[in-house]
């Protein structure tokens, strides 16, 4: 086997040495109290905001394009809020990993559960979830508040010793997890009668994909939810997960009714409206350092134009 596809024994060489000292120190915080996390996460968020500039500026772009409403001030103080987010989301990722559960449950505050439940009485359930910065610890809180385990769709890491160590401490918890890619056993899992989480919301240009409008910005978005529903006969429930001064508030909505509906359009727009109702919400823990608005349906990249046609410093 190349270096390239590693096993579990090339996986201690020197070049990995650095991912396992970095997982070391995210184990042992997570070992100190939530209250702590909190704060060592806001530095941390803090630290990232003034060296990650590429991301700040990613931030800035989409913050500009979504609450053109606000003054230049207001939205630096946003991204400054989203880094600080960032960084305690990073810290509950490990919490989620390998916090002891004594310590985890108390924070879960689980509203809408009931819709949930319903769904599932009656067969598969898609989870719409979407990428806010307290995702990884939803699923560990989850797990002590229904009678089945979820199975979530992930991207693998392309760091195959995360990849490793993540993908079986979250299969620990959720009892399987799927890659994006294998569509097929999405579908099988929701025949059978599983719960499957699953967040469309990234920018997604490929053959699956329409424009609608997201924060009022045409954004090409991944119709998959439309298939997946279709295809494995399942119900849809919006699934949100955020962060609250007391813990982790963990939301069902209803069951979509009506869905599929009359067009992948109208699904699309109207799943993206859900979501976008939940960020404006909690504005600061949605993931605003992703290239959402990447690509226009005039062709153009939104983050290069907008490089060429405003100056740095705005950002």
């Amino acid at each position: 086997m190349s270096d390239s596809t590693p096993n579990s024994e090339n996986l201690w060489r020197p070049r990995y040495w650095p991912t396992w000292l970095g997982l070391g120190v995210l184990w042992l915080v997570a070992q100190v109290p939530w209250r702590w996390q909190m704060t060592l996460g806001k530095w941390l968020g803090l630290a990232m905001f003034h060296t990650l500039k590429k991301r700040r500026f990613v931030c800035c772009v989409n913050l500009e394009l979504a609450f053109p409403e606000l003054s230049e001030a207001e939205r630096t103080a946003l991204n400054r809020a989203h880094f600080i987010s960032l960084g305690r989301g990073l810290l509950e990722a490990a919490f989620s990993w390998w916090g002891r559960a004594k310590a985890l449950q108390p924070l879960a505050q689980v509203e809408g559960l009931e819709h949930l439940l319903k769904a599932h009485a009656h067969g598969g359930v898609l989870l719409l979830s979407a990428h806010f910065t307290s995702l990884d610890i939803a699923g560990r809180l989850i797990r002590g508040h229904i009678p089945f385990s979820i199975q979530l769709v992930y991207r693998p890491h392309q760091n195959p010793v995360i990849e490793q160590a993540v993908a079986n401490v979250r299969a620990s918890y959720n009892g399987k997890v799927i890659s994006r890619d294998e569509i097929r056993q999405m579908v099988r899992s929701l025949r059978a009668g599983e719960a499957v989480w699953y967040a469309p919301d990234q920018h997604f240009n490929q053959k699956n994909s329409v424009f609608v409008p997201f924060f009022g910005v045409e954004a090409a978005t991944n119709t998959a939810t439309t298939r997946l529903a279709d295809l494995g006969h399942a119900q849809v429930v919006p699934f949100f997960s955020v962060r609250t001064a007391q813990g982790y508030l963990l939301r069902f909505l209803p069951a979509l009714e009506d869905f599929p509906g009359e067009s992948v359009h109208t699904d699309t727009l109207r799943i993206n409206r859900i979501i976008e109702q939940q960020v404006r919400e909690f504005p600061d823990q949605y993931l605003w350092t992703h290239r959402r608005f990447k690509s226009s349906p005039e062709g153009h990249n939104r983050y290069d134009q907008y490089l060429s046609g405003h100056p740095a410093s705005r950002c």
